[in-house]
């Protein structure tokens, strides 16, 4: 198993606009992709920055995570900020997807690509990332700029950047939102190929719940709280 966690919760606001997000349970294994689905403001987007170690949780009553194939406690390295070791494991064993693509401007396609690669002090290239760039079609845009690309082409330069220092999990928010529905059907379809055919695990956070169910993925809903305003996911 990859990821274990029970009671890891944040809370955005304070007062009458405190909003909380609660994973009860959730569980991930080593190659598998799981859908967080919801409609918009359910806190998807949150739920993915608590597993991704964005933000510090304000409860955490189970939270192991095996990066590197024995579990560690994230929970206790939260408890004792171990910020250090917290960022190493963010930069080394998790790949973000965002909705928007979150691309540097100031860095070519290629730049952002490697960026991760030579935190890690990887080689810029490998024949793993060879082959990603290759099936996502992304090879003759590799000096190009973010801000001279389609929206298509964007997308699939930040799958590319999530999936070039092979991180064990990768957490996608909403990737093919803001893509019509052709082209997000094509670029999600290269997406989940891509990570099946390397062996790495997903998290998916979307509202696209027939794209979901048409590809047999594993879902887990956002349901309200029972006291209070939020959202809990229990899978």
């Amino acid at each position: 198993m990859l990821l274990d966690c029970a009671d890891l919760s944040y809370t955005r606001g304070s007062g009458d606009q405190a909003f909380r997000v609660l994973i009860a349970s959730l569980t991930l294994d080593l190659g598998e992709i799981v859908a967080l689905t919801g409609e918009s403001g359910c806190g998807k987007s949150t739920a993915l920055e608590l597993l991704g170690l964005v933000v510090r949780p304000l409860t955490a009553g189970r939270f192991r995570f095996a990066a590197d194939g024995e579990p560690q406690d994230l929970a206790a390295l939260w408890q004792g900020d171990r910020q250090a070791r917290l960022a190493r494991l963010r930069a080394a064993a998790i790949g973000f997807v965002l909705q928007t693509g979150g691309l540097l401007p100031y860095l070519s396609v290629a730049g952002n690509i490697g960026i991760n690669r030579r935190l890690l002090c990887l080689p810029a290239r490998d024949p793993d990332l060879d082959a990603i760039i290759d099936q996502l079609q992304i090879g003759r845009l590799l000096d190009k700029q973010p801000a001279q690309l389609s929206v298509g082409q964007y997308q699939r330069a930040s799958i590319a950047r999530a999936l070039a220092h092979r991180p064990r999990l990768v957490l996608a928010d909403e990737p093919s939102s803001a893509l019509d529905p052709r082209l997000g059907e094509e670029v999600m379809g290269l997406f989940l190929h891509l990570v099946e055919r390397l062996g790495t695990s997903v998290i998916l956070a979307t509202h696209e719940q027939a794209r979901v169910r048409a590809r047999g993925l594993r879902e887990v809903r956002a349901v309200p709280l029972a006291d209070g305003f939020g959202s809990r996911f229990d899978g």
